[in-house]
């Protein structure tokens, strides 16, 4: 469905402090609006839009207006720097770009790239835009789709371009209705709480789903623990997605802060993004309910498992099984397909290349498999049981080898955030003269906690108490922040890059 399919006076979008609203018939007009004016600006199928802002209940206009005329629109990280983003907008070669003035220098330095195809949100350039432009549906809408780049974790982002999806918005769903709105039952009575940046695949594409099934998203500005939990009991939220590392922020503050805000309303709380430490999980089960929804993806979009509460109490630390856009393979080095229970590279077996990365070829290569083009990769390593549920264990990419010995961080990460003394935790391999690299943790210290050797020995003893000593770091450093993605995930590669120049 579309916008103009609903109640006009419903609210789409409304922000978690509840100063504005965006209903569905604003929506329906103002994307039908900037549609227009993009036309008339001369962009047509196949084009690109980029926009550079916060959590903004415009981004959905901008995101309808694209979805509505067969355009790429590439949302873009505003938390990058200019040079950053200024690479974003030139590699996906915009022919419109659409700035928030709030962010200031950021703003107007990447607007400098393009001035003439620039509409801002606050300069009154962007509503003198819609206020010129026809509100009237044209006779074709055909469907749009996002191009968006990886988070850049493990080097220079890489734009994600997806072939255009045939028809008309009007009759035929995307396929990210067509997956999520029966596995979540989204529907004109969801409240969707989005506490994650709109730039990011999932937060983009969840809200798009809410908007196209009639029900209310809730835009937080970003994350905080307390403020979700009171944007949950304010809106009676019904539906919400997280990161693992926010469930760890929540499960951290004080017990009375937690249990004095009602969540009964949650019925779906969906989780992604990265490996969700079992305890956690557990933990969030013991106080929510089980509500968990679990399923595992990627911007790439090239397959998908889910795992709903039930099933992972049964198969605990799984994200699910495949099966809706492509079967799961566990490949070897040399491409062959692994039995159950031996770890490998994860593939999605298709019958056709789902994507290929932006005016990248040898990326595109390195994401197919050896022997089978259509079945891809973004990197990660796991296994599957003998049932098919799927284990993630890590990236390639941050595989320590340690003396000829794998070692997966993930692990080590999952037992030490556990720790009472640990606010957060990376742990990346380190060069050693004896056993080629070991195990490092860097630790950012709770509130209150003094670094130091007492606690890098306190860490270590509870490593070793709860999994292999191999596996325990040799060493703990310490520091005030880590560079997490406001997604929640490590950055982890520059962090590397620090131990190893």
């Amino acid at each position: 469905m579309y916008p103009g399919a609903y109640d006009p006076t419903r609210p789409a979008v409304v922000t978690a402090d509840g100063g504005r609203t965006l209903t569905y018939g604003q929506l329906e007009e103002r994307s039908l609006r900037l549609a227009d004016h993009l036309r008339t600006s001369g962009l047509r199928r196949g084009d690109h839009v980029a926009i550079l802002s916060g959590n903004d209940p415009r981004f959905l206009e901008v995101y309808w207006a694209a979805a509505r005329s067969g355009l790429y629109v590439t949302a873009v990280n505003h938390h990058l720097t200019a040079d950053e983003a200024g690479y974003i907008v030139r590699d996906c070669g915009a022919s419109a770009l659409i700035v928030s003035g709030e962010l200031g220098e950021l703003a107007d330095h990447v607007a400098q790239l393009m001035p003439s195809a620039t509409l801002r949100f606050d300069d009154g350039s962007y509503e003198a835009a819609l206020a010129a432009a026809s509100p009237e549906p044209p006779a074709e809408q055909p469907r749009g789709s996002d191009m968006l780049y990886s988070s850049g974790t493990t080097g220079r982002p890489k734009g994600i371009e997806p072939a255009l999806p045939e028809g008309d918005i009007r009759e035929v769903p995307s396929t990210f209705q067509l997956l999520f709105q029966p596995m979540y039952g989204f529907d004109e009575d969801t409240v969707y709480l989005c506490p994650a940046p709109l730039y990011h695949a999932a937060p983009l594409r969840f809200c798009y789903v809410v908007t196209a099934t009639g029900g209310t998203v809730v835009l937080m500005d970003s994350f905080d623990a307390e403020s979700a939990l009171e944007a949950v009991e304010r809106h009676r939220v019904t539906h919400s997605q997280w990161v693992p590392t926010m469930f760890v922020r929540m499960l951290k503050l004080p017990p009375e802060t937690r249990t004095s805000y009602d969540v009964s309303s949650l019925k779906v709380a969906i989780h992604a993004a990265a490996p969700c430490p079992v305890e956690v999980k557990r933990r969030m089960m013991e106080w929510w309910g089980p509500v968990l929804y679990e399923y595992y993806a990627a911007t790439e979009a090239n397959g998908i498992t889910f795992i709903d509460p039930e099933e992972w109490l049964r198969k605990p630390g799984s994200v699910g099984r495949g099966g809706l856009l492509g079967e799961v393979r566990i490949c070897g080095e040399d491409g062959k397909v692994l039995p159950a229970g031996e770890t490998g590279t994860v593939y999605f077996e298709r019958d056709e290349l789902p994507f290929t990365y932006h005016k990248d070829a040898g990326r595109t290569r390195a994401a197919q498999h050896p022997d089978h083009p259509a079945w891809t990769t973004t990197g990660d390593i796991g296994h599957v049981d003998e049932d098919g549920y799927l284990f993630l264990t890590d990236r390639r990419a941050f595989t320590i080898i340690s003396g000829g010995v794998n070692i997966y961080p993930q692990e080590t990460e999952n037992c030490l955030i556990l720790h009472p003394k640990v606010a957060d935790v990376a742990v990346v391999g380190v060069p050693d003269s004896e056993m080629g690299e070991v195990v490092k943790a860097v630790v950012q210290p709770a509130p209150g906690v003094a670094p130091g050797p007492e606690l890098e020995r306190e860490l270590i003893d509870f490593a070793r108490q709860h999994i292999a000593h191999y596996k325990t770091p040799r060493s703990v450093d310490f520091t005030d922040t880590l560079p997490r993605t406001p997604t929640g995930k490590l950055a982890k590669s520059a962090l590397r890059r620090a131990y190893w120049a």
